[in-house]
């Protein structure tokens, strides 16, 4: 309980999973909660202060399904190994901790999901904004860029989506940094820049940090510090494979707040299907690197057209050249290589980790063989990346059988042949029945004597007995070892030899493979760089081959990028709602360009508005990625964000309203898109009155077109918005369209030019099964409103209702007004003052 809690005192905030024997303990707090959480047995041991000890554990063979679960659960856990060896230790072995794993620092491949990246982060706030550094120990990348805002830092999160993060405990974090999972709080002097400056120089062995082009990210570099610091505490071990440091720089993308990832359902939808989103359609990749890889690009589209314009090559020419189908099937039996070199790296790397390498590398020759020749700059550099790993790749299969067991200490990982002294052990091990009975048979020819047999007992070891009858024909060479009743037992220098050999044999030889095993690990690392780049090239390989089958097979066209300001598609579709629906999709066009930069969107509800506006920003992510797109062909000018204001729902936790989401949405676009952006802009104004919505969203479309300048879908039932394009240059209005045929309502998800005349609000409120009653008192209170002329503000309209009336915000004078206005009444007669009346009556 000493050793306990020692190690315990040094982790207080972390589950100390102590080894004893083939178990894993827990003690006190730490058996109570993990009972709780990995419904395990509470038991009692011995005593403390006169009360039993609290006390729960796992066998530790099966540690790493309890592990995964903890971590799923934002729990970490400290390993306290037995470090010395039982046999010849004195008294109590000694134990440290040799790990603590985290949800941010996790290799194993069973604490992992595949598919996707596990990041551990760091942020640092300052006066300038903040500065974000992150890890994948998993693949070995460490990235850091910097946030000049809260709105810039809560984009950041919501494309990195940590699994761990750290912060310094003396600031006063946005709400949203607070929720984050896995937040740990850190002592301000892990944040301290010119410390995080010597550490990160002093690991990565250089005199400086300029080579990395981060000098001028103080912040950026002051989380980094914190975070280097973190993990070489929780990992305790060399890290080979964090070999650098790589900027992210925001202006190389185009920018995507939280709330458009989320709105343009990238990789989560509400209903938790994730055929449902974009990623869903895209991801066909072969390998799960690929898949992680895949997800990073649809989350950091770029702006550089030159390397955009080298994916379409590469994508083509799988296509044209018929190389995609045959370059995922050698890619389909590759692993996970890039996480397999980060255990290599880390040695916690498994046998069957290296035959998955060995076999991987053995398919390097096909993948050069499918690429060669390839009309593709971009192949080629892919290709020319794989390198050559012949030597590696034999190595491995002469080291490691064709299947090796799960785990090292089950022996059997390396083939015979492999060592003389290996293989000399395990004969002993698995042959030393037959030796001795080949040694009982050559002593009895040797002596004579018949009865002579060789033994072996726990106490006394190795033994030729001879009967007391046949003692004086003992060979002079035999020693005595025991006497017992009715016989004498002896020794030999053979069988002292051979006894020494096999009573450790087994150990001796187990031992003996895990020293070459790890002579095997040491001889990748030597080759960790060239390895790592070939994984990495296998990965973009996949994606490349992913996109371009999903090009073919959905019928997916080439953008083409100009410097020109505009975006023009033609009969473009919905990647996620094309594959979805049974239907036909409707393919729509869209023009936007530097006299025509915002379109007012009017249609009834269901009519298609709001797939139109996805489609297009959906269509320009992909093309800015490097992917074909589902149009017929696409033109687009340079993008530097895509804003979207797409429904809202209360956010309870933080006090905010439908409206007030709403509101707050659209501050951050009209604060922040210029005239490169993309905006979706859905309903602005319904979450309040009438008359205060409308004077929103008049407001909002012209300060868009007026001085943002941004290229804007402005999705509105506020007809009274359609006169904007008369007003101002730029807006034009465009219309989704239903027809009524009979008692039902066909939605036609045409797009057309100029507004629509109706809204079909009733007949899709009977769609969605409102009451016939209900329907029938609103037909009735629409026709009140619609015996009122055209003219007239709307206003006036609710004092036909009884409704409280507000002042129109386009209100006219009416024709009745007029004809009021122009009377003199000094001039009229009788009979035509009775005639003026009934003409205004009429008018009315």
């Amino acid at each position: 309980m000493r050793q306990y809690f020692a190690a315990k005192a040094d982790y207080p905030e972390t589950l100390v999973f102590f080894r004893m024997g083939d178990f894993y303990e827990l003690f006190y707090d730490d058996a109570r909660k993990a009972a709780r959480l990995l419904d395990i047995t509470l038991t009692q041991r011995g005593n403390s202060a006169g009360q039993p000890i609290p006390m729960a554990g796992i066998p530790h063979h099966s540690a790493e399904g309890y592990l995964a679960r903890l971590v799923k659960l934002g729990e970490s856990a400290a390993i306290c190994e037995q470090i010395g060896d039982p046999a010849l230790a004195k008294g109590l072995v000694e134990r440290k901790v040799v790990r603590v794993i985290t949800p941010g620092t996790v290799t194993d491949e069973a604490l992992l999901e595949e598919r996707r990246d596990n990041f551990l982060l760091a942020i640092a706030a300052g006066k300038t904004g903040y500065g974000l550094a992150w890890v994948d120990l998993a693949s070995g990348r460490f990235l850091l860029t910097e946030a000049a805002s809260a709105e810039a830092l809560a984009s950041e999160l919501a494309r990195l989506q940590p699994a761990e993060s750290l912060v310094s405990e003396d600031v006063a974090w946005p709400r949203f940094v607070s929720e984050l999972p896995g937040l740990r709080k850190r002592a301000p002097w892990h944040f301290d820049g010119e410390t995080a400056t010597r550490q990160l120089c002093r690991f990565f062995g250089t005199r400086d940090l300029s080579g990395f082009g981060c000098e001028g990210l103080p912040l950026a570099v002051a989380a980094a510090g914190c975070l280097l610091g973190y993990v070489e505490e929780t990992q305790k071990s060399a890290l080979p494979h964090l070999s650098g440091l790589a900027v992210e720089n925001a202006a190389e993308t185009i920018a995507l707040d939280a709330a458009t990832r989320r709105n343009l359902e990238l990789d989560t939808h509400a209903s938790g299907r994730s055929e449902h989103t974009l990623l869903g359609v895209l991801d066909h990749s072969v390998t799960p690197m690929g898949a992680r890889l895949l997800k990073r690009w649809l989350h950091r589209p770029l702006r550089g057209q030159d390397l955009l314009r080298h994916r379409y090559q590469a994508i083509a020419a799988l296509i044209d050249e018929r190389r995609g189908g045959g370059l995922r099937e050698v890619l389909r039996g590759i692993g996970d290589l890039e996480r397999i070199l980060a255990r290599v790296a880390l040695r916690s790397a498994r046998p069957r980790d290296l035959s998955t390498l060995r076999d991987g590398l053995q398919l390097t020759p096909q993948l050069r063989e499918r690429l060669a020749g390839a009309d593709s700059p971009l192949l080629t550099r892919l290709l020319d990346s794989l390198g050559e790993h012949a030597a590696t790749a034999h190595y491995l299969a002469t080291a490691i059988v064709d299947q090796p067991p799960a785990l090292l200490r089950d022996g059997g990982v390396l083939r015979s042949d492999f060592d003389v002294e290996l293989d000399e052990l395990r004969v002993l091990s698995t042959n030393a029945d037959q030796f001795l009975l080949d040694l009982e048979q050559r002593e009895r020819e040797a002596s004579g004597i018949a009865t002579l047999k060789v033994g072996y007992n726990r106490v006394h070891g190795y033994y030729i007995e001879i009967t007391n009858s046949h003692v004086d024909r003992a060979p002079t060479h035999y020693t005595r070892r025991q006497t017992i009743k009715g016989a004498e037992r002896y020794i030999t220098e053979e069988l002292k030899s051979f006894e020494d050999k096999v009573l450790s044999a087994r150990e001796r030889s187990l031992m003996r493979e895990r020293a070459l095993y790890e002579g095997v690990l040491d001889s990748l690392n030597a080759q960790l760089q060239a390895l790592r780049q070939a994984a990495a090239a296998m990965a973009e390989l996949d994606v490349l081959a992913s996109l371009a089958d999903r090009a073919e097979a959905l019928n997916w066209a080439a953008p083409e990028l100009t410097s020109e300001a505009g975006i023009h598609i033609r009969r473009g579709r919905h990647p996620v709602v094309e594959q979805v629906r049974d239907d036909p999709f409707e393919p729509n066009d869209l023009l936007l360009d530097d006299s025509r930069r915002m379109l007012v969107i009017t249609g009834p509800n269901m009519g298609g508005k709001s797939t139109y506006m996805r489609q297009a920003a959906l269509i320009v992510l992909l093309a800015h990625i490097g992917s074909f797109v589902p149009a017929d062909a696409a033109r687009i000018g340079p993008v530097d964000r895509i804003f979207t204001r797409i429904g809202a729902g209360d956010d309870l936790s933080r006090g905010q309203s439908t409206f007030m989401v709403e509101m707050s949405e659209t501050a951050n676009i009209l604060h922040n898109a210029t005239s490169h952006s993309l905006v979706l802009m859905d309903e602005v104004g319904r979450g309040t009155s009438t008359y205060d919505g409308l004077a929103l969203a008049k407001a909002c479309a012209v300060q868009l077109a007026d001085k943002n300048r941004a290229f804007t879908l402005f999705a509105t039932h506020y007809f009274e918005l359609t006169e904007l394009s008369q007003q101002y240059a730029g807006i034009a209005n465009v219309h989704l369209d239903a027809v009524e045929y009979g008692d039902s309502l066909v939605f036609m998800h045409a797009v057309k030019e100029g507004p629509a005349n109706r809204s079909f609000g009733l007949q899709v409120a009977a769609l969605a099964g409102l009451p016939k009653g209900v329907i029938t008192n609103a037909r009735r209170y629409l026709a009140a409103l619609e015996q009122q002329p055209a003219s007239v503000p709307a206003a006036t309209s609710a004092a036909a209702l009884g409704m409280p009336q507000q002042m129109g915000l386009f209100a006219q004078s009416s024709a009745a007004e007029k004809a009021l206005r122009e009377l003199d009444p000094d001039e009229l007669t009788p009979k035509s003052a009775l005639e003026a009346i009934y003409r205004l009556r009429a008018l009315l």
